[in-house]
């Protein structure tokens, strides 16, 4: 079943390998695309919703271990979020082989391990640092540590956005 194509969704009228996905690969799209989204639209709201009204509203004291909180709890959906997208990737991927694999499955691949980097200095060095200064106190480190977050989750949104644009556009490239 998993590898039997879906002939109405995507085909053409040759059931060819090219245009032709199984329900396996309909469900690793749907998968990614749901996970994808959560990340980048978690991005947009923390970058573009949250932390802009929480400075205009909120002193360094109350907004600073606001941030800290949220950032935990979306920090670790981040990391299911890429356990999956890694796992369903590699999934569909290595069996066909890296030397075998559509370019923009390998743009998208780079990307995201781009992605990981990025959020793994945000998480290993940045994020403790803003836990310290909010555990202590010291609103200044804890500010300077949110403004390097904020700084590295919008390189991550702008990643996020050209995976998005490479994934719609696939072959196309």
């Amino acid at each position: 079943w998993a590898g039997t194509p879906v002939t109405n969704l995507g085909c053409c009228a040759s059931n060819c390998a090219c245009c032709c996905k199984t329900t396996q690969q309909w469900s690793h799209d749907i998968r990614e695309a749901l996970t994808a989204s959560l990340l980048i639209g978690g991005m947009i709201f923390a970058h573009f919703c949250l932390r802009p009204e929480a400075a205009t509203q909120l002193q360094p004291p109350q907004r600073l271990p606001l941030l800290a909180a949220v950032l935990g709890r979306f920090f670790t959906l981040v990391t299911v979020a890429i356990a999956v997208i890694l796992i369903s990737g590699l999934t569909i991927m290595l069996p066909i082989g890296m030397a075998n694999a559509p370019l923009h499955w390998h743009v998208m691949l780079t990307f995201g391990l781009l992605m990981i980097l990025v959020f793994a200095i945000i998480v290993l060095y940045h994020f403790p640092r803003l836990k310290a200064g909010v555990a202590n106190q010291n609103w200044p480190a804890a500010g300077a540590a949110m403004n390097s977050i904020r700084k590295l989750v919008a390189t991550n949104l702008t990643l996020g956005i050209a995976t998005t644009a490479v994934a719609t556009l696939g072959s196309r490239l």
